[in-house]
């Protein structure tokens, strides 16, 4: 049973100071009169009791002694979430700024009240409770005052100045509120980093420029920099290295920290490169300051103006290192919402961007956009009708996990092209194309991991190095031409578990990787005619356990050895078979149906097939068949089961130079078509230990020394 009290003047102090957040900013002990606040000041002790800051700045300080405390109730009216406390400073002269300090009326003499603090602040306690007024004396004050760290908003707010500052260890936390730019000033021309909120590192005069004595492999941290007496462990560089034939073609242009002296010419840093670098490049060092955990949190962000010049964006970071972004909702931004060059370790997350002010000018429409980054993570963000959700520039060790974009026909993920590598994404959704600026910035990416992805289109058609794609899901849409695709390059790429309803297509453009080009446990849709191999794949592909649906005329044109392991292909009656360019095709068991095979090379090439199954026909009425008399085919069919209607052959062979060897197989229905002509020269053609079920003969050569075709094969 609880007894009731009353509350006394000092019980009612102490829960004022309690709700306040204010206790422990006053001396301890201090009574705070009760009363109406006058012009001379009512006071028990040292800490005086105000209203509101009007109030506060009304009071007579002369009978004021140094390091008077007040707490004033609200900023405008008591109650409002202005509360605060404050100390006289009779020697102080610094600027008026309305809530960290406040200036009696009517002077400009020594004397000001200082708010006291513990490293937190707050917009109210400076007057701004809503968005009717600018609040960017008060952002300014705050952000520049060195004890502050975090930097908090209660209300909606309105800013009209780009801030661009330098300062580390701050946090600035907008509570889900609105930010409005409504009439901010103008940008400059080209310029996605004159942000509302931007924060940028310092760049030294200290330089080092030195060119490789030595190659320098991939994986590599140890650097060779002349004279390393110049670094020294902690310290923050910008390195970068000289171009290749394009204009910003470097593999290299890092914000790095060195972690070892290794020796007289010789740094550690915190990066592994990735690319192999030639004796001859030269690395330019460039010492910076950067700012260190900015951190941008938790607001709704209400994009201005239409164009580069007067749209608003939120935030921008350059030389910067540990600056988190989280929880910012934009609508209507021009340059991306989160802005990053030159970063190292950072996390973008739960961040969104709807319908920017432009999708096609250059830069413009970004979520978040990522220049010569490292170590960075994309968390849980999301876009609708956005250019970019991600994009990746020059950046490496970066992952990106359950982002997702729709009205996605901009490409929400997206790499440019400039030596980015060890580039990871889990579990996202939305239109992807790699490495798709041009030449002039390397057209190069490696290491890329994409897992469990779900889009309208997958493009990595250019030199993209050692790809892996896993549960990559590629459904076409009516409204997106070309849609469906999943087109890759034939240099390390390795796929599992991948559906497209488009063509699968593979090209090569590069020849880096040590690995082979596999893909496995796939499906793929075609329409008749589709290239699924272009004729630069010179390398082995392998598909493994696929299945091919559509393959109506469909054509493969590389010329490497090609490997059809335990795969389905589908077609169609009354289309052609599938043509085949590579020189040597193997086909092991799987299933063809209503489709074939068509060797059409212009050089030799071997065919080998060992425990398929082909079934129906096609257009051309055979199932393995050639092109061409001016070349040389293998022919070595093991174990093969073949079932055709009448007039269909399970093997039509008309001419040219053939090697045929056909052992344990079985044929069904149909015919054999080996015309005398294709076995002349340096012909030869066995035919044994299979079964012929009522399969016409209609032509063969007849026995010879490098003939042979009725021994230990039943005919029925």
């Amino acid at each position: 049973m609880s007894v009731p009290h009353h509350s006394t003047p000092a019980s009612s102090r102490r829960n004022l100071l309690r709700a306040s957040g204010l206790a422990g900013l006053v001396v301890a002990g201090s009574a705070v009169a009760t009363g109406p606040a006058q012009a001379a000041p009512d006071r028990t002790g040292n800490v005086l009791r105000l209203d509101t800051v009007a109030a506060l700045r009304a009071l007579n300080t002369k009978p004021l002694t140094h390091g008077t405390q007040a707490v004033v109730a609200g900023y405008r009216t008591p109650g409002d979430g202005g509360t605060m406390a404050l100390r006289w400073d009779n020697k102080s002269t610094a600027t008026h700024n309305g809530g960290t300090v406040i200036a009696p009326n009517g002077t400009t003499n020594t004397g000001r009240w200082h708010q006291l603090h513990t490293g937190t602040l707050d917009f109210r306690t400076f007057g701004h409770f809503d968005a009717d007024t600018p609040a960017d004396n008060a952002l300014d004050a705050m952000v520049n005052d060195p004890t502050v760290h975090r930097i908090e908003a209660h209300t909606d707010l309105l800013l009209t100045q780009r801030h661009l500052y330098n300062r580390s260890n701050i946090e600035l936390d907008f509570g889900g509120h609105h930010l409005h730019t409504t009439g901010i000033e103008k940008n400059t021309h080209d310029n996605p980093f004159g942000a509302v909120l931007s924060f940028r590192g310092t760049p030294t005069d200290t330089t080092v420029k030195h060119t490789l004595s030595a190659a320098m492999p991939d994986l590599s941290d140890l650097f060779e920099v002349g004279d390393a007496s110049k670094f020294a462990v902690g310290q923050w560089w910008a390195v970068e290295i000289n171009a290749l034939a394009g204009k910003y073609e470097k593999e290299i242009q890092r914000l790095v920290q060195v972690t070892d002296v290794v020796d007289a010419a010789h740094i550690r840093v915190n990066y592994q490169i990735g690319w192999d670098l030639a004796a001859g490049r030269t690395l330019t060092w460039t010492r910076v300051e950067p700012v260190d955990r900015a951190h941008v949190r938790n607001m709704v962000f209400e994009g201005w103006g239409e164009d580069e010049m007067t749209g608003s964006h939120p935030v921008a970071y350059e030389y910067a290192v540990r600056c988190d972004v989280s929880g910012i909702e934009a609508v209507g931004t021009f340059w991306p919402v989160v802005m990053r060059r030159w970063c190292t370790y950072y996390r973008t997350e739960q961040c969104s961007l709807t319908n920017p002010k432009s999708v096609t000018y250059g830069g413009a429409g970004y979520l978040t956009q990522q220049i010569y980054c490292l170590y960075g993570h994309v968390e849980d963000c999301h876009t609708s009708n956005a250019r970019h959700l991600n994009d990746f520039t020059a950046s490496a060790y970066c992952y990106v996990t359950n982002c997702h974009g729709d009205g996605d026909d901009e490409g929400p993920f997206v790499t440019h092209g400039q030596f980015e590598h060890d580039l990871v994404y889990t579990g996202n959704s939305g239109l992807m194309t790699f490495a798709n600026s041009g030449a002039a910035w390397g057209g190069r990416a490696k290491r890329i991991t994409v897992r469990r992805h779900a889009c309208s289109w997958f493009v990595a058609r250019v030199k993209i190095t050692d790809l892996t794609l896993e549960d990559v899901l590629v459904i076409g849409k009516e409204s997106l031409s070309g849609s469906g695709m999943l087109w890759v390059n034939a240099d390390g790429v390795q796929m599992r578990g991948c559906t497209a309803t488009g063509p699968l297509i593979v090209s090569r453009a590069s020849d880096l990787s040590a690995r082979p080009n596999v893909i496995a446990d796939s499906s793929f849709a075609f329409a008749a005619g589709a290239e699924i191999t272009q004729a630069g794949v010179t390398v082995p592909l392998t598909l493994h356990r696929s299945t091919l649906k559509g393959v109506d005329g469909a054509v493969f044109n590389g010329t490497g050895p090609l490997v059809l392991d335990q795969c389905t292909l589908t077609g169609s009656k009354d289309t052609a078979p599938v043509s085949l360019a590579h020189a040597d095709i193997t086909v092991l068991g799987g299933e063809l149906r209503d489709t074939g095979l068509k060797l059409t090379s212009a050089k030799n090439q071997r065919l080998r097939v060992e425990g398929t199954r082909l079934s129906g026909t096609n257009k051309d009425g055979a199932l393995l068949a050639r092109t061409g008399s001016g070349r040389t085919v293998d022919w070595q069919l093991s174990g093969l089961d073949s079932t055709a209607p009448e007039g269909t052959a399970h093997v039509l062979v008309t001419d040219g130079i053939n090697r045929y060897r056909a052992t344990g197989s079985t044929f069904s229905g149909g015919r054999l078509e080996l015309r005398p002509a294709g076995f002349g020269g340096d012909s030869h053609l066995l035919h044994t230990g299979c079964v012929e079920d009522g399969t016409e003969r209609t032509a063969l050569p007849d026995e010879s020394e490098r003939v042979a075709h009725t021994a230990a094969t039943l005919r029925f």
